[in-house]
């Protein structure tokens, strides 16, 4: 199938899609559209990140599970 047959079937499918199926689709695009960068770390901030990991793994730093964080954020657990 050609692109520019895809780009028909679409516009059609859109022009009859119900708006949730609209809305749902925008939003997989929606940074396309707007021309919002892809988030990127700077080379000090990888470092920051890479150091952070390698004491975690080391043991030297303390580290919650999934569920131990939502319930400190929650405010059901002490730190």
């Amino acid at each position: 199938m050609t692109t520019t047959s895809i780009r028909k079937k679409l516009i059609a499918y859109i022009a009859e899609a119900d708006d949730k199926k609209v809305k749902g689709l925008y939003k997989l695009i929606e940074n396309d559209i707007s021309g919002v960068k892809k988030f990127e770390l700077s080379d000090e901030h990888f470092q920051i990140l890479e150091h952070d990991r390698e004491e975690h793994l080391k043991g030297k730093t303390k580290s919650y599970s999934r569920e131990d964080a939502k319930q400190i954020i929650r405010g059901e657990k002490e730190l």
